[in-house]
């Protein structure tokens, strides 16, 4: 079944945080009420696009995949939801080792394959896309920071996080990208 879709974006073959990161772009252009469709390969696209929609009041109508090309579908809301929350509490890559030692949790948000290649020692592996279903594996009472590749999903995890009763939630800028520390591999 074909999706009929207002404007398409050809986002295959980018890597968070491109296919966000065009998307915004693409909906100054789209008129309230008018379908989106995001065409992406990135696996990782399915949970970032849902997460973004939902902080900036767009909504997310789902992803359907075709010959691997993943289609994502978003209704634009009215100009007067279009402002994109950020999540304030945050550190920087410098100051979570010290933080998380005094008994913090560093949560990293992005995708296994990217965990596996690079991360943080000690650091807990929840993909952005699975963080929903496995809350209960965090501790509400313990300081948890959350890093991803750029701080894109980490700023949506750590939203996500408070709005599900953490409180003690930090998300870390700039992310694994400008990351200067040791790094572990799960490979």
């Amino acid at each position: 079944m074909s999706i009929k879709a207002d404007v398409n974006l050809d986002c295959k073959g980018l890597a968070c945080p491109m296919p966000i990161v065009k998307t915004k772009k693409a909906m100054n252009d789209v008129e309230d009420g008018q379908i989106l469709e995001v065409q992406a390969t990135d696996k990782g696209s399915i949970a970032d696009l849902k997460a973004w929609s939902e902080s900036v009041g767009h909504q997310y109508l789902g992803t359907k995949e075709e010959d691997g090309v993943l289609l994502h579908y978003i209704r634009k809301s009215g100009d007067d939801l279009d402002s994109e929350k950020k999540f304030e509490n945050t550190i920087t890559n410098e100051e979570i080792i010290d933080r998380a030692t005094n008994g913090g949790i560093i949560l990293d948000v992005r995708e296994e394959a990217e965990y596996a290649f690079g991360h943080i020692e000690g650091s807990k592996s929840i993909p952005m896309g699975e963080l929903e279903g496995r809350l209960d594996e965090l501790d509400k009472d313990q300081e948890i920071y959350v890093i991803c590749r750029t701080g894109t999903r980490s700023d949506l995890a750590a939203q996500k996080l408070a709005e599900k009763g953490f409180t003690k939630v930090v998300n870390v800028l700039p992310g694994m990208s400008s990351w200067n520390g040791d790094l572990a591999k799960k490979i």
